[in-house]
């Protein structure tokens, strides 16, 4: 916070000046979390669906509305640490070892250590470090448990492994929402928090999840490669005549209207390097600090 303030006082007290630095601080973490997503094709929307499950739930949880919004941004900054895991592992399409688990297992902390001296690192800490821990004292890094892990990274946790479940993986396809919630009520108590599980079922059975499931923004399916599966994301100011590529298998296609909708062919063709570049979604990311910026910044 020391960081903030010296800067702040360079550039003066405004309320303006001081909100368009939060903006841009905010918009900086963003990009990054972005940035380590895009290292696996088969995460496309993972980070913008956990920040819309977290939402919901803590919306429903009758937080205030600082608490959700910083619960939402902490969805879709948890992952940071995974930056720190070598790509064939991170990519892997067989169980991981037992070694290569234990590399995973260190993702909580290193994106504490990436994030800690950042001036806006307080609004994710406790989604990053904790959001793998369990109200049994089973989870990792520090094996919390109960009321010692932290409300936004019970939340968190929750979402993460719900989107998890019903998410296509190179070794799986997705599971129905159904499942996936019966498998979360299976652990109430154990892996995930009793209270806010019960919420997120409750969500789940009333169909409010139906719409965040398998989309990487609102209203914005993932789309199929036909050799990968869901892999293709498209944007909101996406057009038809527009190529988009699958980033596991580098093939391309072409974006066409049909009855109205957005869809996806293939052209046979495979994406240059330049072509499959990571390419951040400034629009979505803009979106998310205009609605969190009202109830988070300028509280400090």
């Amino acid at each position: 916070m020391s960081l903030f303030n010296d800067i702040s006082r360079f550039l003066g007290n405004g309320t303006a000046q001081k909100q368009n630095l939060q903006e841009d601080l905010l918009r900086s973490l963003l990009v990054m979390a972005w940035m380590v997503e895009a290292r696996d094709p088969y995460t496309g929307g993972h980070l913008w669906r956990v920040s819309r499950f977290s939402y919901l739930l803590a919306s429903a949880s009758g937080l205030p509305e600082a608490d959700v919004a910083r619960i939402a941004l902490g969805g879709f900054l948890h992952d940071l640490g995974k930056i720190g895991v070598p790509d064939h592992i991170l990519n892997k399409t067989d169980r991981l070892s037992e070694e290569e688990y234990a590399v995973i297992k260190t993702h909580p902390e290193v994106g504490w250590r990436t994030l800690a001296g950042h001036p806006l690192a307080w609004l994710a800490e406790a989604a990053i470090r904790s959001h793998h821990e369990m109200p049994n004292g089973k989870g990792y890094p520090n094996g919390l448990s109960g009321d010692d892990i932290p409300i936004d990274a019970r939340i968190v946790g929750i979402c993460d492994a719900f989107d998890a479940m019903t998410s296509t993986r190179p070794y799986r396809r997705e599971m129905p929402i159904k499942k996936a919630l019966s498998i979360i009520e299976e652990n109430l108590g154990s892996q995930f928090d009793r209270t806010f599980g019960e919420r997120f079922l409750a969500l789940g059975a009333a169909g409010k999840l139906d719409h965040i499931v398998g989309h990487s923004d609102q209203g914005i399916p993932l789309h199929e490669c036909v050799m990968c599966g869901p892999t293709l994301v498209l944007r909101k100011d996406q057009v038809a005549g527009e190529h988009v590529y699958c980033r596991n298998c580098t093939g391309e296609y072409l974006v066409e209207e049909q009855d109205g909708a957005l869809v996806t062919t293939p052209t046979q063709r495979a994406g240059s390097a330049k072509d499959l570049e990571p390419d951040v979604d400034n629009a979505l990311i803009a979106r998310l600090i205009h609605e969190s910026a009202s109830a988070l910044l300028l509280k400090n």
